[in-house]
């Protein structure tokens, strides 16, 4: 064991202790036994309750009885809570900082990315949550005489599956507007990271959310993601897409809604007119940032053939200096891959692609003597079919260079993908920009950032098309999504029917005539 991972292991051990494990883990229903583990080291960092099948349903029982209660807090009360968590995940970020890292291998920056995307979606629901629910007038039938209200009702227990890439984000995130929207949540988060999520809701019950309502189950993903979907009011997941077609055909066959965050492949535009030197910086976080284990980052640079040397030089030299390592701290720009499987998938499309002619402009390599799932960033070029890096989401610090001659060339091969989530557009020209992002094919377009001024603008809609998913997080719709619609439609003095001596003929004149009149007035 290297020296690295040596310091790594005692923070492991300083960190999780038996007691934070013990009060993490308080009222998690499981009889059984699993474990997650620290990709600096590979050793285990703690041992978790495993759920069975008739635990899973006490689980939704249990929350299911909870939920009427807190549906009928005022969503205001509700909103407080995500407020109040705001301010306490921001004075004692220290501490989940240690465990994201500890559980995901990912750098200290990277891992402020997850405080930063949550404090911004609890302070956004928390000050929009009320209004967003909050009973609407609508113009009826027959105005006056029609009175209209709509009304937002949970769906009263949501499954909720998240990953391991961002386990705060991911869970946090996505149960904050699910709660605030009236429902309970019974979550299953991937084991290998189950700290995290456990460790934001004790926070959240320390603000005053009860415990109830927001049920943890673990266990295997392919055993336990089923009886979430099996019992939940409303389904969301974020994963691969093979999985997440399987979660909408289990949850479309109940005829309950779900939302799906899937994979990417996700195309970075350099215009001939950007600033190349900016361009380069942000192409270096948008491809290795939690080493490249994010649906949104780049695995595709496309870039204007005539500045295309200019740009690589810039690029090359920045990822041969970024910092790779394992340390609890800032400093290191790039951390471990999560696993070993994640590590084999990294090398393989690596070495499928040098195999069929591609060529390596930087890294290539695993890091073993920095720890078992360590791998340099790495840029290929001359990438073409039927090369798995061409088409398939590599999920690692793999990065593919391409150049074009036009825009419309540049469109084309950035829109020559079954997945749909992400792009990035670098220009100096912001209406050129917009109007080459207007003709990408995805959920969110950055221009002359990468990913996060999309995803972190979390007052917009943020998801993907095509095999990138169905719904949206984030904005209204990341709330409201959480609801189901009802409208109370109350008619006053005159029925929608003939009546006071009208008969069908003369009704449907008078109907006619007010319709005309309506359209006259300037009516919706």
């Amino acid at each position: 064991m290297t020296t690295a991972q040596s310091e790594a292991g005692a923070a492991a051990a300083r960190t999780v202790t038996d007691s934070l494990v013990a009060s993490l883990t308080r009222g998690v229903v499981g009889s059984g036994k699993t474990a997650c583990h620290c990709p600096f080291t590979g050793e285990r960092l703690a041992e978790l309750p495993e759920a069975t099948e008739d635990e899973v349903a006490a689980a939704f029982d249990l929350a299911r009885a909870a939920q009427p209660g807190w549906a009928a807090r005022p969503a205001r009360e509700r909103a407080g809570i995500a407020l109040r968590f705001h301010d306490l995940l921001l004075r004692r970020q220290t501490e989940v900082l240690d465990l994201i890292q500890l559980e995901t291998g990912k750098s200290r920056l990277s891992a402020h990315e997850e405080v930063q995307s949550v404090a911004m979606a609890a302070r956004y629901y928390g000050r929009t949550a009320p209004g967003l629910l909050r009973p609407r007038r609508h113009l009826g039938a027959i105005p006056l005489l029609t009175q209209v209200r709509e009304a937002r009702r949970p769906h009263g227990v949501v499954g909720q599956i998240s990953p391991w890439n961002y386990p705060l984000e991911l869970s946090a995130g996505d149960v904050l507007p699910a709660l605030l929207a009236g429902n309970a949540v019974v979550h299953k988060p991937d084991t290998e990271t189950a700290l995290t999520a456990l460790w934001a809701r004790r926070l959240l019950i320390e603000c005053g959310l009860p415990a109830e309502v927001w049920t943890v189950v673990l266990g295997a993903g392919p055993v336990v993601g089923p009886l979430v979907v099996e019992h939940a009011d409303y389904v969301t997941f974020t994963g691969s897409t093979r999985t997440g077609r399987t979660v909408a055909q289990r949850a479309a066959a109940r005829l309950v809604g779900s939302s799906l965050e899937l994979g990417g492949k996700n195309a970075l535009l350099v215009l001939r007119d950007a600033d190349l030197d900016r361009a380069a910086e942000g192409a270096v976080r948008a491809c290795f940032s939690s080493a490249g284990q994010l649906c949104v980052s780049i695995e595709r640079l496309l870039v204007d053939a005539s500045v295309a040397d200019a740009f690589l030089a810039r690029f090359l030299a920045r990822v041969e200096a970024l910092r790779i390592g394992p340390e609890l701290d800032y400093g290191v720009d790039v951390g471990s891959l999560s696993s070993a499987a994640q590590l084999a998938t990294v090398v393989q499309h690596v070495e499928d692609a040098r195999a069929r002619g591609a060529t390596v402009l930087a890294g290539g390599r695993p890091r073993p003597d920095l720890g078992p799932y360590f791998h340099e960033p790495t840029v290929l070029t001359d990438v073409a079919p039927p090369m798995r890096v061409c088409a398939e989401e590599t999920f690692g610090p793999v990065v593919s260079v391409r150049r074009f001659a036009t825009e419309d060339e540049a469109v084309t091969l950035a829109n020559d993908t079954r997945f749909g989530l992400n792009a990035s557009v670098w220009s100096r020209d912001a209406r050129r920009a917009r109007r080459i992002a207007a003709r990408l094919r995805c959920g969110t377009v950055n221009i002359n950032e990468g990913y996060a001024a999309a995803y972190g603008s979390v007052r917009a809609p943020m998801g993907g098309m095509g095999d990138s998913g169905l719904g949206r997080r984030h904005g209204a719709e990341g709330l409201l999504k959480f609801t189901e619609p009802q409208t109370v439609a109350r008619q006053r003095l005159l029925p929608l029917a003939p009546s006071h001596g009208l008969d069908d003929r003369r009704y449907t004149a008078l109907i006619s005539r007010s319709l005309r009149a309506m359209k006259s007035l300037g009516l919706r």
